[in-house]
């Protein structure tokens, strides 16, 4: 395995960081005109049909949206409870407004209906009570710890050694200010239960700087396998200060792979370990350009060999690497309706495993969340993966 060396830790001032909020600042520039007048259209389909007295408060409301959620993401570029409570409320509201868009717009197809008319004033109260149930039932899926889903992935020519090798994989944590220290303890705590071969960690473990996140981080140094943690860094590692962040990883006994691989000996087999960097990594660094044969170059012939990646997108090139496996997660499985009807526009798979000629991918839902604290029908999990011989 080849030897990398660390940046230093940025500061405040540090020129990615500053990078990505100007980033951030110019894109809500663009699409905070839009967030309005979608906010203006659930106003104009909802609070004519409710009480005079109720109209100035739902408008005030609405209002209020339009800023909370572009607050929420600027948030994390700020350090301390008050906003820690901006981003609660912002992201929450985020979720809110995306059920209730959703609902609006299924309720004004409803009016179409013959005789639908008359109940158009109960159905436009009905909106928000139900958007307000679906967020508050989407709360409690994304709070409670991530579930343990097993996985049992046929290798051909698996040496009988690694026959039952378990990996533990989390995803897209998403440590951040509504994701702390005590979420982290609970998911390493649920990991090390399975007392796991390997700890695969496949990106987005963060959302915000080393200096504001490394005490709700440092669970993340009790994870204890036999072959020990491993991880790849994803888009929001970069987005946060990636060179920082690998610093502060390796610090915490994780064992970063970046374009490279190890062999692990496993009872007498060998089993090849690599990882890349993420798709978008040489944006911030031209050295950190993801590359899969890279990855590969020079590890042994006849050896099961897997992937650490954090995006789905990246299995193409690791099947014609000539990858066994590759895990990846980015995804979150949608996070919640209907947005995971969307995620394949951007990436080929979605949740699970799946096949690319002859390597297969498993890809997480993730172990947190990122944005709105919601998940409805994607719960967030921890992948117990049992390598096995294929069947003849």
């Amino acid at each position: 395995m080849h030897s990398t060396t660390a940046a230093p830790a940025p500061t405040p001032a540090d020129p990615q960081l500053r990078h990505r909020r100007g980033r951030l600042r110019r894109f809500f520039l663009r699409i905070w005109p839009i967030l309005a007048l979608l906010h203006v259209y659930i106003g104009a389909q909802l609070l004519p049909s409710y009480p005079a007295a109720l109209r100035v408060p739902g408008g005030a409301l609405l209002v209020l949206s339009t800023l909370l959620i572009p607050a929420a993401f600027f948030s994390r570029f700020r350090s301390g409870d008050a906003w820690d409570l901006v981003a609660w409320a912002g992201f929450f509201d985020l979720g809110l407004f995306s059920s209730t868009l959703v609902l609006t717009l299924a309720r004004e197809l409803a009016l179409l209906l013959p005789d639908a008319g008359r109940w158009s004033g109960a159905s436009a109260a009905a909106v928000p009570a139900a958007a307000l149930l679906v967020s508050l039932v989407g709360l409690a899926g994304a709070r409670r710890t991530a579930r343990v889903v097993d996985v049992r992935v046929e290798i051909a020519g698996l040496p009988s050694a690694l026959d039952g090798f378990t990996i533990a994989q989390i995803s897209d944590i998403h440590v951040g200010p509504t994701i702390k220290a005590g979420k982290v303890r609970a998911i390493v705590e649920r990991v090390n239960s399975l007392r796991p071969d390997l700890v695969a960690v496949t990106g987005d473990v963060v959302d915000g700087t080393v200096q504001r996140l490394r005490e709700h981080t440092a669970p993340l140094a009790a994870l204890r396998a036999r072959h020990g943690a491993w991880m790849v860094p994803g888009n929001h590692e970069y987005y946060s200060g990636v060179h920082a962040w690998l610093a502060e990883f390796q610090r915490l006994g994780l064992r970063c792979l970046l374009n490279e691989h190890v062999v692990l000996e496993h009872d007498g087999a060998r089993l090849v370990l690599a990882g890349i960097t993420d798709p978008q990594g040489h944006a911030f660094d031209p050295a950190h350009r993801s590359d899969p044969h890279k990855a590969i170059e020079g590890a042994p012939q006849g050896v099961a060999r897997i992937l650490l990646g954090h995006q789905p997108a990246s299995s193409a090139q690791a099947a014609q690497a000539g990858f066994d496996l590759h895990l990846a997660g980015h995804t979150h499985g949608g996070q919640f309706w209907p947005w995971n009807h969307f995620v394949t526009m951007q990436q080929p798979f979605v949740a699970g495993l799946h096949r690319v000629e002859a390597m297969q991918v498993y890809v997480s839902r993730g172990t947190g969340y990122w944005g709105p604290p919601k998940r409805l029908g994607a719960p967030s999990e921890i992948t117990r993966i049992r390598l096995a011989p294929a069947r003849s």
